[in-house]
């Protein structure tokens, strides 16, 4: 059987050493081997900053962001998260040249489907948004949405909105080539090395520890995906992030091959599906009666709401084989924003996590925020409304509702 997306080999970084020779010293200690800490440890070796060491726990990308459905957009209807958006779709593209390396990028659009008018009020809302910061998005009809997706039953839609420039990509291609692209700049990657001590005093970081040694540093990027609530703790810091199991599916190659479709979300159920790398298809949901926790065993219960919806969607999904598929976890916040930013009252303690699921998709310019963070320079974008801080008490208020979710 020919290969899918979920089992297409892609090699781990050159030269990523385990554990063993484990510095004395580091200038910053990113903790995370995902997409966010991978893209993280490229920009600041390559602003010159020495010294950069980069932990996982386990591999690289085994966590979060070995196993998403590898989104890339600026579809929202926040202004923030479509520039983080609209930032990072530039650097994927231009991912072959800079760090180098290919990612499979597919830039076959978002097609959201509206299923009623309330849907539709909101949608155009956030396109008026998106095209006044540059995305080329736009409200079309239901027999268009089914000319750019044939799978889709266009009589259980009122519109969609189409977004040409977005689409997908592999996300562990995208953390193999940051990391070797860190390694070449002079960063040090180390697997299977758990952190587990943060040590302090005084309001400043003295070190971080492993069961294989202390490492002296004073400076901790805290991008541990669904963990980080812990590696907050370690330090004093709050992080309120909650794991949340997500499934996909595939259905192996098909016969004849599918059409190249836009990557199809329907708002209202959450179903969404897109092409694969082996003539077949990608298929999820998120499952609303799902429980936040560490699982992730795939179960093939959650394809039973996924086929109802696809029955009042696309009824043709509702009837093709599954061969297998992935569980991965979502990091999510409680108003589905990232956490960016540096600790308040522990200096150079900084994070970048609770993406909630748009991690892979806004890693780029999330690399570069947190570099310019380090480097004590203004970002491209203020982020002060993704601070840790906006959920403190007073400052709930201030946390940022985005209506793009799936």
């Amino acid at each position: 059987m020919a290969p899918t997306a979920a089992s297409v080999p892609v090699p781990e970084p050159a030269g990523l050493p385990e554990h063993a020779g484990l510095p004395e010293h580091a200038d910053v200690v990113i903790i995370g081997g995902g997409v966010i800490g991978a893209s993280i440890a490229f920009h600041l070796a390559e602003a010159g900053v020495r010294h950069v060491l980069l932990l996982e726990r386990d591999r690289p990308a085994s966590g979060s962001s070995g196993k998403p459905i590898g989104g890339v957009r600026a579809q929202f209807s926040d202004p923030l998260n479509i520039r983080l958006g609209l930032r990072s779709l530039d650097a994927w593209r231009s991912f072959a040249r800079r760090p180098g390396a290919d990612i499979g990028l597919e830039s076959v659009g978002y097609l959201f489907l509206l299923g009623d008018d309330t849907e539709l009020a909101t949608f155009a809302g956030g396109v008026e948004t998106q095209n006044a910061l540059g995305l080329p998005s736009r409200i079309i009809t239901p027999s268009e949405a089914a000319g750019l997706c044939p799978y889709l039953d266009p009589r259980g839609i009122v519109a969609a909105a189409y977004s040409p420039t977005d689409g997908h990509a592999l996300p562990k291609a995208a953390v193999t080539g940051y990391l070797r692209a860190a390694q070449r700049l002079g960063a040090t990657v180390r697997t299977r090395c758990p952190v587990t001590a943060i040590d302090t005093a005084d309001g400043t970081l003295r070190a971080v520890r492993t069961p294989y040694g202390s490492v002296r540093t004073g400076s901790v990027i805290c991008c541990a995906g669904a963990w980080s609530g812990a590696i907050g703790a370690m330090a004093g810091v709050d992080l309120p992030v909650t794991p949340l199991r997500r499934q996909i599916a595939f259905t192996g190659p098909l016969h004849p091959a599918p059409p190249r479709i836009p990557f199809t979300l329907d708002f209202d159920s959450t179903l969404y599906f897109h092409n694969d790398t082996a003539d077949g298809l990608l298929l999820g949901l998120s499952d609303p009666a799902q429980q936040a926790g560490f699982g992730r065993q795939f179960t093939r219960e959650w394809l039973r709401p996924f086929r109802a919806a696809a029955a009042r969607r696309a009824p043709e999904l509702a009837r093709l084989p599954v061969t297998g598929g992935w569980a991965g976890l979502y990091e999510m916040t409680p108003d589905r924003n990232a956490l960016i930013g540096e600790a308040t009252h522990l200096d150079r303690f900084l994070y970048a996590t609770g993406f909630s699921g748009h991690g892979f998709l806004q890693a780029p310019a999330v690399g570069e925020i947190i570099r310019d963070l380090y480097l004590g320079r203004a970002p491209f974008l203020d982020i002060a409304p993704l601070t840790a801080t906006r959920f403190d008490g007073h400052a709930a208020r201030e946390t940022r509702p985005e209506a793009h979710i799936i």
